[in-house]
């Protein structure tokens, strides 16, 4: 009776220890910010380290490719209104020959195939005045998005964070979809630690732990808001994340972290 006490005892104190996970701060929201047009790079307002706000200006580049599409939709605006002018004018002038022609057929001083074309040459020209409108429509749309294309040469923060990673100088060309900068956002963050396959029933999504950054001696309550189904092959163990809310502006990714899991 004595040793099933003893036995009972001694698993309930197993049950009830706790594990510690070793960890590493990271944000889940790491942007790499690049530019949309091609261009020489005229300006950069941020360094590696510094904070910024939603919105604050990157870095800015040239609008010469801008300029010059411009130049080109201004000149088909100037061409199409052009047309159209010269279609009214042309249009203006058959309809009052026309009118003329059908007086002079009442009195059978002009054939009936005069008027006929003068009809004809009236109907060409209004279908022409209508297709010279939706040119001159089309333009000025084109001008509308050529226009829109500037904001995109100042490059802005799409939220407030941390710049960790600087690639672009001032002078280099700015390219689409290649990294200018790497933001990571620093409010809500999350350490990524590793938990043992013979563990995993201890623990489940939503559930609270202990959190400490040694290195700042802070300690924390986070949440398990993922448990990744992909295990390590050679440690036979799976990777956790849990969140916590950064309140104290000194933690950074990278940063050591352990996990209390009671």
């Amino acid at each position: 009776m004595k040793k099933t006490l003893l036995f009972l005892a001694l698993a309930a104190s197993l049950i009830a220890e706790s594990i510690t996970l070793s960890g590493t701060v990271m944000s889940d929201n790491r942007k790499m910010i690049t530019s949309r047009f091609m261009g020489f790079v005229t300006d950069v307002k941020v360094a590696e380290g510094d904070y910024v706000k939603k919105g604050d200006l990157l870095y800015t580049i040239d609008s010469k490719e801008i300029d010059s599409a411009m130049t080109q939709v201004q000149l088909g605006i100037s061409q199409a209104e052009l047309s159209l002018q010269m279609y009214q004018n042309q249009y203006t002038n058959v309809k009052l020959n026309l009118e003329r022609h059908k007086r002079l057929l009442e009195k059978d001083m002009v054939s009936k195939f005069e008027v006929e074309n003068l009809i004809l040459a009236e109907q060409n020209l209004a279908n022409m005045i209508d297709i010279s409108k939706k040119q001159v429509s089309q333009a000025q749309t084109r001008l509308e998005e050529v226009k829109n294309q500037y904001r995109y040469l100042n490059v802005t923060a799409p939220n407030d964070g941390v710049i960790v990673t600087k690639n672009i100088n001032v002078g280099e060309m700015a390219m689409p979809g290649m990294p200018a900068f790497e933001l990571s956002d620093l409010s809500n963050l999350k350490i990524s630690a590793e938990i043992a396959e013979d563990n995993l029933g201890r623990i489940h999504e939503g559930q609270k732990v202990a959190v400490n950054i040694p290195s700042r001696n802070i300690q924390a309550i986070g949440t398990i808001s993922a448990i990744i189904p992909s295990s390590n092959p050679m440690t036979h163990s799976f990777k956790i994340k849990i969140s916590f809310k950064n309140v104290y502006k000194s933690i950074y990714p990278g940063m050591y972290a352990t996990v209390v899991v009671e």
